[in-house]
């Protein structure tokens, strides 16, 4: 196995696990490494492996047993059927991170809007770039990445530790509303203008109106997520 830089790890960890899927033979049911195989492996984190499992497992890769450890999935489980059911068996997880988000990120926004320099401002706006950059460029890792660099500069800007501390460690640590929402069919697209509310209302110091795009953001992606489930 090749040995993962320190960049942005989450950009291409997925996409090297797949890599050893496919080169060292994997089949369907085989077990698959730990996350301590992984970890030393790789030369990352557990956190960082534990992220990337989390996004092979939302898009089919691998299936997680608890107790037991990680399998190769087949490959019926990586189509948007696998993806739903997946989503369907999570259900309740995903309702308790957006329940979660919608306590802190809203407060986030009003904060930047009321503390963001113009520095962080500036980094906002090169994010929101960044964004559109990896949708066009069909880069559905980058895009989770950026996605959480977004709401991390955010945090950041609103100039409050414990906030950005609790934003920064859910993300982390329970990535799986930024993994889903970013795979739902279309959900990318509007996220860039959602993203763009959000960015304006700052610029303006507009707290009133930070607070509600966020809001508008997080309900929308919650609510396409059970979209899917209610199908």
């Amino acid at each position: 196995m090749e040995i993962i830089r320190h960049e942005r790890i989450s950009d291409r960890i997925s996409e090297v696990l797949v890599k050893v899927i496919g080169e060292e033979k994997f089949k369907t049911g085989d077990k698959f490494y730990s996350e301590n195989e992984l970890a030393a492996k790789l030369g990352v984190s557990r956190s960082s492996i534990r992220e990337a499992i989390r996004s092979l497992e939302v898009t089919g890769w691998v299936t997680v047993r608890q107790g037991k450890g990680i399998f190769v999935a087949s490959g019926v489980d990586r189509s948007r059927d696998g993806f739903m059911e997946w989503i369907k068996n999570n259900r309740e997880e995903l309702q308790q991170h957006f329940e979660v988000r919608l306590l802190l990120d809203p407060r986030a926004a009003v904060y930047a809007a009321r503390n963001a320099t113009d520095g962080e401002i500036k980094e906002l706006d090169s994010i929101c770039s960044e964004f559109k950059a990896k949708l066009d460029a069909g880069d559905r890792e980058g895009l989770i990445s950026v996605d959480e660099k977004f709401h991390f500069m955010l945090g950041r800007s609103a100039h409050n530790k414990t906030l950005f501390v609790l934003i920064r460690t859910m993300a982390k640590s329970l990535p799986i509303g930024w993994i889903t929402s970013l795979h739902v069919p279309g959900r990318t697209d509007k996220t860039v203008g959602e993203h763009k509310a959000i960015f304006d209302a700052i610029c303006q110091h507009d707290e009133k109106k930070a607070e509600r795009a966020m809001i508008v953001h997080l309900e929308n992606a919650q609510r396409e997520i059970l979209n899917i489930i209610e199908e």
